[in-house]
This record gives C-alpha cells, sequence and structure tokens, in this order.
C-alpha cells in the first residue's frame, strides 16, 4: 500500500470532522478499520472517510449503531465502495428520512400555535398535548408526546 494512500488518527479526525475518541470508538464497534504502524499507532486508509461520511449521515437520519453496522456489512471488502454500492444502501434510508421529515414538518407547523397561544400551560397545549390526552394517560404533567422519529 502506497504511504499516501494510508492516514493518521490525527488526519482523519480532521479531515472527518470526528474526534480520535470517536474513530477508536468506531474502530471498536467494528465499523472501521485501523492497521496499526510498525510503532503501533493506528493509521487508516484513505477510503476510511467514505465510511465516516456515511456514518455521519447514518447517524443523523436517526439510525443506530447496530443498522449502521449491519448497512456497512453489506459493503464490500476486497474493494472501496463505488457509488452503486452507496446508492444502494441509501434506498434504504428513503422511508425513514420522509418520515423524518414529515415529522419535522409537523412540529413546526405546530409550533406557530402552540408558542403564540401565550398559554404557558402544556395541559391545554393544543400541539403537544390536545385535550390533554398526556393527563387522562399518565398521572405525570407536562406534554409526553413527540413524534417518535424526534425522540
Amino acid at each position: 500500500m502506497d504511504r499516501h494512500d494510508v492516514l493518521a488518527v490525527s488526519e482523519v479526525a480532521r479531515r472527518s470532522g470526528f474526534a480520535a475518541s470517536a474513530l477508536r470508538y468506531y474502530e471498536d464497534q467494528g465499523l472501521i478499520e485501523a492497521h496499526r504502524s510498525a510503532g503501533g499507532q493506528r493509521r487508516y486508509e484513505r477510503s476510511v472517510l467514505r465510511r465516516l461520511a456515511f456514518i455521519r449521515a447514518a447517524v443523523n437520519i436517526g439510525l443506530s449503531l447496530q443498522e449502521i453496522r449491519e448497512e456497512l456489512d453489506t459493503l464490500p471488502r476486497s474493494r472501496t465502495p463505488n457509488k452503486a454500492d452507496w446508492q444502494r444502501i441509501s434506498r434504504h434510508w428513503r422511508t425513514r428520512l420522509d418520515d423524518r421529515i414529515a415529522a419535522l414538518e409537523r412540529l413546526r407547523d405546530g409550533l406557530d400555535s402552540c408558542i403564540g397561544c401565550g398559554c404557558l400551560s402544556l395541559q391545554r397545549c393544543a400541539f403537544s398535548n390536545p385535550s390533554d390526552i398526556a393527563g387522562t394517560a399518565s398521572p405525570s404533567p407536562g406534554a409526553a408526546y413527540l413524534p417518535a422519529v424526534l425522540r
């Protein structure tokens, strides 16, 4: 392997935006791989940057580490993943992303009436707790409902 195809932890951290501790954690979780130099330092193949970009996107969409691992395990080990590989995986996210977008839109649209009503009471809030559903279902006060994809 060409020495230009191998990156130190600090370079991967700088280029990916992940802290070095996150890189070690993702390595421990089997999401990325590092090799050791003769001096015992971690070295990453340049292609790890693509995997890390994938991890960042997947986390932002709401995938768990287990789901991310399962998706990454479908990638070929014998070569660097290509555009077709990434497109195949990202198709699995479309429904989840659409659900998250719809929930965020409902939240955005409901905030105007909730914040604008001035009631300062989540017991009467038409958005978070319509008809005080949470109060009748649970003894704890306040809003108990948010779309599941936003929890």
